[in-house]
C-alpha cells in the first residue's frame, strides 16, 4: 500500500525566523520530503527571513547542512535535494523596523497569484508586530495565511491579547494555530476509528468506559532549555495545548460534517464542559513534580538555574467532563520530563464485565483497553480476554489485537512527520487540524485557576527519581480511585 500524493497549488512560504531551530530542524525537512514526493509544484518558493546579515547562498548552504543532519542519507536524493535548494531564497529583515519590508514586497509581487503563507517561527511577542508590518506594506490581503506556533499566550489574558493582535489584521479563516500533535497520523486515525466504524461509537460513553488516560512521557530533562522552561512549566508547555487537544478529540460529539468549524465547534463544547478545578479541588486532583539529581545528571532546579524554583516539570491531573456522555468518567492526564521512557499514548479503559460466568479461575478478568500510541511505533492496540489454548483446563489470558501503522507497508515506507501534513493543509486552506482562537482561550480559562491555586498554596512540587514513573503522590491519586497508571514503556509489542 502506498500513499496518494496530490499536488497543491503554487505558493510562496515565508518563514519569519528562517534561520532558527524550528525552521532548520522541522520545517525545511518537512518541505523537502513533500517536494521529493512531488507534492510541491515547480513555481513554489520558500523564503527564509531573519535578522542575520547573510545571502541566499549562505542560507541555502545552511539549509543543505540541516537537511543532511536531520534526514537519513537514504532519503536524500541528489536530484530532489538540488531542486529543493533552488527553491530557497533569503531576505535580511528586522521586522521591528518599518523600512525593512521593501525587498519582501518586491519578491512576493513577482508572483502575485501565488498563495502566500507567512509562518511565524519567532517569539510570540513579535506576532502582532509582524501581522501589522504585513498589513502596512499590503501583504496581508488576498490568499495570504498566517501560521503561528505555541506558546499561544502565557495565561488567558495574554492569549486574548495575542488573538486580538493577529485578528486585527487576519480574520479567523486565515489564521492557522499549529499544534503538531494534531498532525500525527494516529490522532487523525482516532477520528476515523470513532466516526468511520459502527463498532466503537455505541460504547464510547460513560455506560461502557471506566476511565481514560492520556500520557506524554519524556525520557530527557530540560537540558539547555532550563531557563526558558522554568518560566512555563509542564502545564503550560504540554497540558494546555497538546493533552487538552487530545482529550477534546476523544470526548467530542460526532460533528455534523467533517470540516474545520464543525470539528472545532464540538471540541469547544468539550472545553466548556470541563469541570472547573479551583482552590482545594486543585490540590486534591493534581500532582506536581520535579526530578532530582542522579549520579550522572543534574536535578531540574540545577538545569533551570533556579534553586528556589517551584515550576513543575511533571504534572498529573484528574479531569472530569460534565455532560451526558461522560458524566462520572475521569480523564487522567500526565506528562513529565526524565521519566522511564519516551511515550505518548491515549488509553481508553473499558469497564469490566458486570458478571463473570467462569467462576473461580486462575487468571483474573482484565478490562478491555484500547490504546492509541502516538510515539514510538504509532498505531492502535485493543486488549481483549481470550482462552489460553491447550487441554490444561480453562484459563483466560489478556492478548492484544495490534495495528502498528508501519506494518503491512513497503520496506521503504516512512511515517510522514506531522509538519508535512500541516504545512500542506495550510496551503490547501484546510483548518480542520488547527486550533481556533476561542478554543485556545477556553483551554486557558480552565488552566488558569489550577496555576493560581498552586501559587496560593505555597507548596513545592514533589520530587521524583530520574527514570521513574514520576512522583509517588500521582500513584496515590489514582489509588484513591481504585485505579492505577499504565506502565510507561518504550515499546509495548515485543
Amino acid at each position: 500500500m502506498s500513499s496518494i500524493v496530490i499536488p497543491v497549488e503554487p505558493f510562496d512560504l515565508v518563514i519569519f525566523g528562517g534561520t532558527g531551530d524550528l525552521s532548520m530542524r522541522k520545517l525545511l525537512p518537512a518541505l523537502y520530503r513533500r517536494d521529493a514526493d512531488g507534492q510541491i509544484p515547480p513555481p513554489a518558493r520558500i523564503i527564509g527571513l531573519a535578522r542575520a546579515d547573510q545571502t541566499t547562498d549562505d542560507f541555502r548552504q545552511e539549509a543543505r547542512e540541516a537537511l543532511q543532519k536531520h534526514i537519513p542519507a537514504q532519503e536524500l536524493q541528489a536530484e530532489a535535494l538540488e531542486r529543493f535548494i533552488k527553491r530557497l531564497a533569503y531576505l535580511h529583515n528586522d521586522v521591528t523596523h518599518p523600512e525593512g519590508w521593501g525587498d519582501l514586497v518586491a519578491l512576493l509581487n513577482e508572483q502575485p497569484n501565488h498563495i502566500r503563507v507567512y509562518y511565524l517561527a519567532v517569539s510570540p511577542s513579535l506576532f502582532g508586530v509582524i501581522a501589522n508590518g504585513l498589513a502596512k506594506v499590503g501583504l496581508s490581503n488576498g490568499q495570504s495565511r498566517l501560521v503561528v506556533e505555541k506558546p499561544l499566550g502565557h495565561d488567558l489574558a495574554s492569549a486574548r491579547k495575542l488573538n486580538q493582535a493577529i485578528g486585527a489584521v487576519f480574520d479567523e479563516s486565515r489564521i492557522y494555530r499549529i499544534d503538531h500533535y494534531l498532525g500525527k497520523e494516529t490522532v487523525q486515525n482516532l477520528m476515523a476509528l470513532r466516526f468511520a466504524n459502527a463498532l466503537f461509537e455505541p460504547i464510547w460513553n460513560a455506560h461502557c468506559v471506566d476511565h481514560v488516560q492520556i500520557t506524554a512521557a519524556e525520557s530527557l530533562g530540560v537540558g539547555s532549555r532550563g531557563e526558558y522552561y522554568d518560566k512555563a512549566g509542564a502545564v503550560r508547555d504540554m497540558v494546555q495545548n497538546h493533552l487538552i487537544q487530545l482529550l477534546c478529540l476523544i470526548a467530542m460529539e460526532p460533528p455534523y460534517t467533517f470540516n474545520a468549524d464543525a470539528v472545532r465547534d464540538e471540541k469547544l463544547k468539550v472545553l466548556r464542559s470541563l469541570r472547573p478545578l479551583q482552590g482545594r479541588a486543585v490540590l486534591a486532583n493534581t500532582v506536581r513534580g520535579q526530578y532530582q539529581a542522579s549520579h550522572d545528571s543534574p536535578s531540574y532546579v540545577q538545569e533551570a538555574g533556579n534553586p528556589d524554583s517551584r515550576t513543575e516539570c511533571y504534572v498529573a491531573i484528574k479531569a472530569e467532563i460534565d455532560n451526558w456522555r461522560w458524566s462520572g468518567v475521569p480523564f487522567y492526564l500526565r506528562t513529565g520530563k526524565k521519566l522511564r521512557a519516551q511515550m505518548t499514548e491515549i488509553a481508553i479503559v473499558f469497564k469490566e464485565p458486570t458478571h463473570s460466568v467462569f467462576g473461580e479461575i486462575e487468571t483474573p478478568m482484565m478490562p478491555n483497553v484500547l490504546s492509541i500510541r502516538l510515539q514510538p511505533d504509532e498505531g492502535l492496540r485493543l486488549n481483549i480476554m481470550t482462552k489460553d489454548p491447550g487441554p490444561g483446563g480453562f484459563r483466560l489470558r489478556d492478548i492484544p489485537l495490534d495495528m502498528t501503522f508501519a506494518e503491512g507497508r513497503a520496506a521503504n515506507w516512512r511515517m510522514p512527520d506531522a509538519y508535512e501534513r500541516l504545512i500542506m493543509d495550510v496551503v490547501r486552506g484546510n483548518q480542520t487540524l488547527f486550533m481556533r482562537g476561542d478554543e485556545v482561550e477556553a483551554a486557558w480559562a480552565w488552566i488558569d485557576p489550577i496555576i493560581a491555586a498552586w501559587d496560593a498554596s505555597g507548596t513545592r512540587p514533589d520530587h521524583y527519581e530520574p527514570g521513574s514513573r514520576g512522583p509517588i503522590a500521582s500513584v496515590e491519586m489514582m489509588a484513591l480511585d481504585g485505579r492505577r497508571w499504565r506502565e510507561i514503556e518504550a515499546k509495548e509489542h515485543d
